[in-house]
């Protein structure tokens, strides 16, 4: 008994020592620095987080395995040196990991120190998409970078339909590196910032003074979308100043980023004077799904924080991060580790005779396998997953988005990475395939700036008391699309009036003056009309200007208010002013072919009819006359079924199917010809043009120019410049030129006032006329809307009528087709000759057949009675043939039967 209690005693004290051993390899706390500026909204959240979080940890020891997390907080006091200074005391009492900083500032300088001392640095508010990991691969955004807000925020200016931002924010690197993004961002969608509001830093500014001068600034300039992109201290002022400065009012809108979100939910209830400068405004959270885990810790928060500050949605991701650190400690010791700290051979070289010690920094020996246990980290948090994507992105970020109205604030949907813009929960999109189309794109309804529900345009004219530069061409031919009036610089014409109809569709006013361009002698090059727009000369060009492809690539346009074409306009002569129009609708072989099938008709009819029918018999020119009378009377003796056999009804038949056909075509073509008037000209389309040598004329300053010499490679030479219509008119008729092109509205003019001349072929090119506006120009789209009503409402035609609709000419429109396009070819009816032709053929067959069967039926015993020779017998029989072929049927019968009652006679009697 002794001896067991002595070997009892042996293994206790021996399992105590390998205890102590083991725990001895691992240290008894794990150090963590953390730099905030705890005076700060998000210091004070953060700073409670992780207290919560180190306390979570430590509560299990197994966890750890016996170490502790000890978290050390540094309160930076929003001051640089002070934060530089926290993150050196952490590198020299061996801390394995910081927490922070809080701005990107900091974090860029920081990283460095981080690099070279191989500790990781995390933080989640410090989210400058800037910080790359191939830069500084020991910085650790916990947080989705805010490159991803800011395509969140150009989504949602796209989904609106707004062209042009400002965006006002602080001069530091989170803010100004957000906002690069944010218009990286804009340029794929057509969009831009017009203008950057730069304010001092948020630790500077001391007075409203510098915020006043940006927001006077914005009230005069043209977009009323502000985007905000700064923190909630200066964030109040911003709004304070713009309510009474009135910029909160119907029509501007504000998009706050997530220091809005923030202030709202750790500040709840806002002040009244806060509350109400906040009406209207969007503003993002970083969006964290619902779970068990996340509704525990909100319970807990009230107790963790003594009611003294709301928890947002920065808290939660303190939280994490917390036990992101802890659980990649718990890997590297579990893997057998030592946590240890070496110096830098870099840092111990420089400590000769200066104060700074520096060689106290120490490198962390683990520090790039602690990296790794970070970035590898797969947990479930109160942020919901957490993984890091190769490039060290959060997985699937996404945001909520809020609307700031007066009884706090509403949720209007959400935005991820995966679907974009959603009223659905983006969790429950993730096991869909992604879809970004923008019907897919979806909000609730906004409550916005003046408490109005109608989305605002976005955009004012500047509030400088300038008017629009409208540019207008000042032509010198074609004046009733623009002139100037009276030699004073006063405008009209067709595209004058449809401009100013336009503007008063428009639900704002549009300030505007018109400057002419172009000396008035010749008509102005309109390529450098409309490139004056880019250069700034004018703010729009309005007159006859078409839209081509070349100018789209400069300038927006409206929707065309008149449609255009290039086409072809030569002399031509009249066809049908003559005694024998009527023969047209044929084509010589047509006509030829069918009066042949009447005559081939009516002779199988004939033949079909002659030996048993009366109107068929007799004198071989009555015979002819039958023939004759009876081809052309077809549809008459259709109707005479007693007089016509079998055969020849169906041949009839068949024969009036065709007629029937081929006389509706005539008609129909033989109407078109006599209504529609046909002209006549060797130029047939542009395709002659190309293919012929002639001479070609094109109005001055048009674009046909450049087109027929790019496009359809007609030579420069043979081009030539005309300036009016009269010269148009001279050049045709004199022979200078063999046709002209031009665009259809000018061609319609020209028409109308000179005779003799006509389009020729159809329109080549399809475009029309429109104003051109600066690129992204929203009066464009507003512009594009009026002259859509304009059209509606019969405007259009109204003023296209005053200026337009004129004629000199009586009769002028004729046919633009070919010669004989109007004409009916043998190709179109061969079908129904041939269906014609075999059934006279088998009609023919049958009867030949029966008639020769016949024949030799009934000659047989006359053969028999006489021997005669082979020459005489075969043309006796042939005589026979044609004089039975042409006997009438009755008398071969009674014929027949007088020979058989002959025979019978003759024949001698039986004796009985």
């Amino acid at each position: 008994m002794f001896w067991v209690l002595v070997l009892l005693s042996f293994i206790v004290l021996l399992g105590d020592g390998i205890i102590s051993e083991g725990a001895a390899s691992r240290p008894r706390y794990v150090d963590v620095g953390a730099i905030f500026s705890l005076g700060t909204l998000h210091g004070e959240v953060t700073n409670i987080a992780m207290k919560a979080a180190e306390g979570d940890v430590n509560s299990d020891p197994s966890f750890l395995g016996g170490s502790k997390l000890r978290i050390t907080t540094y309160d930076a006091k929003r001051n640089g040196f002070l934060t530089i200074m926290g993150a050196l005391q952490f590198m020299e009492t061996d801390a394995v990991a910081i927490i922070g900083p809080q701005t990107s500032i900091m974090a860029h300088v920081l990283s460095h120190l981080a690099n070279e001392l191989s500790v990781p640095m995390l933080s989640f508010t410090a989210l400058d998409p800037s910080l790359s990991a191939l830069q500084f691969p020991f910085f650790v955004q916990t947080a989705p970078s805010d490159l991803f807000l800011m395509r969140a925020i150009a989504e949602m200016i796209s989904y609106y339909g707004w062209s042009e931002v400002v965006a006002l924010y602080n001069d530091d690197d989170n803010s100004r590196n957000g906002i690069t993004a944010l218009g990286d961002e804009l340029e794929g969608r057509r969009c831009k910032i017009s203008y950057k509001a730069v304010l001092p830093l948020d630790v500077v500014i001391t007075s409203p003074r510098e915020i006043i001068d940006e927001l006077v600034k914005i009230q005069g300039m043209e977009s009323r979308v502000i985007i905000v992109n700064t923190f909630p201290r200066t964030g109040r002022m911003i709004f304070e100043e713009a309510q009474k400065l009135g910029m909160m009012e119907k029509g501007y809108v504000w998009i706050a980023t997530t220091w809005l979100t923030s202030l709202l939910d750790s500040v709840n209830p806002l002040p009244s004077k806060n509350a109400e400068s906040l009406r209207g405004v969007l503003t993002l959270r970083i969006h964290t799904p619902n779970s068990r885990k996340k509704k525990d810790f909100v319970a807990r928060w009230n107790k963790l924080s003594n009611g003294t500050v709301g928890l947002n949605v920065y808290g939660l991701y303190a939280y994490d991060t917390v036990w992101i650190i802890a659980r990649a400690v718990k890997t590297l010791l579990d893997s057998g580790a030592n946590i240890s700290f070496s110096s830098d051979p870099k840092l111990t070289s420089m400590t000769g005779g200066g104060s700074l010690n520096l060689g106290a920094l120490s490198i962390f020996d683990q520090g790039s396998q602690f990296l790794e246990y970070i970035v590898n980290t797969n947990m479930t948090g109160l942020t919901g997953q957490i993984h890091f994507l190769p490039d060290r992105s959060m997985i699937q970020p996404s945001y909520d988005i809020i609307n700031v109205v007066d009884d706090g604030f509403r949720q209007i949907g959400y935005w991820s990475n995966h679907s974009g813009l959603s009223i659905l929960p983006p969790e429950s999109l993730y096991n869909k395939p992604s879809n970004r189309s923008s019907s897919n794109q979806h909000l609730n309804n906004v409550t916005w700036p003046g408490g109005t529900s109608v989305t605002p345009r976005g955009w004012v004219f500047p509030n400088n008391g300038r008017r629009l530069r409208i540019g207008v061409p000042d032509r010198a031919s074609f004046k009733e699309f623009v002139s100037r009036v009276d030699g004073s610089n006063k405008v009209q014409g067709y595209a004058i009036d449809v401009f100013e109809a336009a503007v008063k569709l428009i639900s704002y006013p549009v300030p505007h003056e018109f400057v002419l361009f172009g000396d008035g002698l010749k008509n102005p090059n309109f390529n450098e009309f409309v490139n004056n727009v880019t250069t700034g000369v004018f703010d729009a060009v309005v007159g006859d200007i078409a839209i081509v492809t070349k100018r789209t690539r400069i300038v927006d346009f409206t929707q065309p208010y008149i449609e255009s074409g290039l086409v072809v306009v030569a002399p031509v002569t009249k066809l049908n002013d003559t005694p024998w129009a009527f023969l047209r609708p044929f084509t010589p072989p047509m006509w030829a072919v069918t009066a042949a099938f009447f005559l081939i008709v009516g002779s199988v009819i004939w033949i079909l009819e002659h030996r048993i029918n009366d109107e068929f018999r007799g004198p071989p020119r009555k015979q002819i006359v039958t023939i004759l009378w009876f081809s052309f009377s077809t549809m008459f003796f259709a109707h005479r079924e007693n007089t016509v056999s079998t055969l020849g009804r169906a041949v009839l038949l068949i024969w009036l199917f065709v007629v029937l056909i081929i006389t509706s075509s005539y008609t129909a073509s033989l109407t078109s010809i006599l209504t529609v008037q046909q002209l006549n000209s060797p130029i047939r389309g542009v395709d002659t043009l190309i293919s012929s040598s002639g001479r070609v004329g094109f109005q001055v300053g048009s674009y046909a120019e450049n087109y027929m010499i790019d496009e359809l490679n007609i030579a420069r030479s043979r081009l030539v410049p005309l300036g009016s219509p009269k010269e148009y008119a001279a050049a045709l008729q004199n022979g200078t030129v063999a046709a002209i092109v031009d665009e259809r509205p000018y061609i319609d003019l020209f028409l109308s006032e000179f005779c003799g001349f006509a389009i020729r072929g159809q329109e080549f090119t399809r475009s029309g006329w429109g104003f051109a506006f600066p690129r992204d120009s929203p009066l464009a789209v507003d512009m594009s809307t009026a002259i859509l009503g304009l059209s509606e409402r019969g405007q259009l035609q109204k003023i296209h009528d005053k200026w337009l609709s004129r004629s000199n000419c009586s009769n002028q429109k004729g046919s633009e087709s070919d010669e004989d396009s109007e004409q009916l070819k043998l190709r179109s009816f061969w079908g129904l000759f041939l269906v014609c032709g075999i059934a006279c053929f088998i009609a023919l067959f049958i009867y030949f057949f029966k008639i020769v069967r016949d024949f030799w039926r009934h000659s047989k015993p006359e053969e028999e009675a006489t021997v005669p020779s082979p020459e005489s017998s075969r043309s006796k029989t042939l005589q026979r043939f044609l004089a039975y072929f042409d006997e009438k049927e009755e008398e071969t019968k009674r014929r027949l039967k007088r020979k058989r009652n002959d025979d019978l006679s003759l024949r001698p009697s039986r004796p009985v």
